[in-house]
């Protein structure tokens, strides 16, 4: 199933030129783009990544899987529903880009979904680069009590954002790193 998504990503989120001409949120240019949407977005992407992700984390007693909206959306999706069909049914929450400021919770809401305080969690993320997005999704979560007990990311761009996650202090598994798909570009060029 790795080397199916891999390919997957290859064939459908990944660009790559010898000049950095891809602009990143960060404002920085870059030579490599992943447009992950295409892939978590796709049937097969969604039953791939539903299930590599669920088999990492279906021992790990988490309640709910969930991260920033956009882009941890519907990774956590896709998870929940392949929870569902094991028989081992997970949450999916999202956490917010700016808080609620309506509803029934006064001061605002970052965490949408069925989680509480004390509740184990697994944050997701498409794409790490800096780790601003999955730093901000794991802050919000500890904001809501919630216990971080696993971070994934479906790709790993391999430029410092493991290392920024990972200096607060969370471990962060990657589905697939950058360098496994610039094998294969290398392969086809």
């Amino acid at each position: 199933m790795k080397k199916r998504l891999t390919e997957l990503i290859f064939e459908k989120a990944f660009k790559y030129s010898e000049e950095p001409v891809f602009k990143l949120v960060s404002g920085r240019m870059s030579n490599y783009y992943f447009n992950c949407k295409a892939v978590t977005l796709h049937p097969e992407g969604m039953y791939l990544i539903g299930n590599l992700i669920y088999e990492m984390i279906k021992d790990s007693g988490a309640k709910a899987i969930g991260g920033l909206t956009l882009g941890a959306d519907p990774v956590a999706y896709a998870v929940s529903f392949t929870s569902h069909l094991k028989g081992k049914p997970v949450e999916t929450f999202v956490v917010r880009k700016s808080a609620k400021a309506h509803g029934i919770r006064p001061g605002g809401q970052w965490i949408e979904g069925n989680v509480k305080e004390g509740d184990r969690v697994v944050i997701v993320d498409d794409v790490i680069t800096t780790g601003k997005s999955t730093i901000e999704a794991i802050t919000r979560a500890k904001e809501a009590g919630l216990e971080i007990v696993r971070v994934i990311c479906l790709i790993d761009r391999q430029e410092g954002g493991r290392e920024n996650i990972e200096a607060a202090g969370y471990k962060v598994d990657a589905l697939v790193l950058r360098d496994e798909v610039m094998e294969l570009y290398r392969k086809e060029k």
